[in-house]
């Protein structure tokens, strides 16, 4: 089973790659049994998220305007 250093490098991982079969098994495995690196991913979502969102809103001249 993946630590959750491993677990965790694998998320950040996979913002910049496909990760292979093998290792979505074996996270998917890691986040079912630990919710503190379950916390993480959510936490890295909506994050990468929000900056997604407010990049948008740059490119459309909405910064600063609401």
């Amino acid at each position: 089973m993946l630590s959750c250093r491993q677990a965790t490098r694998l998320m950040s991982e996979a913002q910049d790659r496909k990760l292979g079969l093998a290792e979505k098994m074996s996270l998917e495995v890691h986040l079912a049994m630990c919710k503190g690196c379950t916390n993480y991913r959510a936490q890295m979502s909506f994050l990468r998220d929000a900056c997604r969102r407010y990049l948008d809103d740059v490119r459309e001249g909405r910064e600063g305007r609401e």
